[in-house]
């Protein structure tokens, strides 16, 4: 006696797939859609995290005039272009033991007063 099978039902649109009994998915729109829910969380936190880390870069690289660095610049100047500074890729401690923040090739050293040093790093 034969019974007859559920129809497997598309896991992002729940329409029947018709096909191979294995198919999760009605077409490749509805596959990708899926795909990229699970992944979309993850995906924004980075994407607004690198999206801050390029601000920051230009923002450092727009403080140096051509031809000259480093550059003294205050702190509220940095913020009022949008400047976070929790964001950077990396530090580096220099002799003196002062640490330098990094945006890629772009960091500022906080000084007194509130007061950073901008500088380029050369490669």
């Amino acid at each position: 006696m034969l019974t007859k099978k559920e129809p497997v039902l598309c896991s992002a649109c729940n329409t029947p797939v018709k096909g191979r009994s294995d198919k999760k998915f009605c077409n490749d729109y509805c596959r990708n859609e899926y795909n990229n829910s699970l992944k979309s969380p993850a995906t924004n936190l980075v994407r607004n995290i690198n999206n801050a880390l390029s601000r920051n870069r230009r923002i450092l690289e727009s403080m140096l005039q051509p031809n000259e660095q480093p550059a003294t610049v205050h702190r509220d100047k940095l913020s009022e272009k949008g400047f976070i500074f929790k964001y950077s890729t990396h530090t580096f401690t220099n002799k003196k033991k002062d640490i330098y923040f990094f945006c890629y090739d772009m960091g500022w050293l906080p000084l007194d007063n509130d007061w950073c040093l901008v500088v380029k790093r050369s490669t």
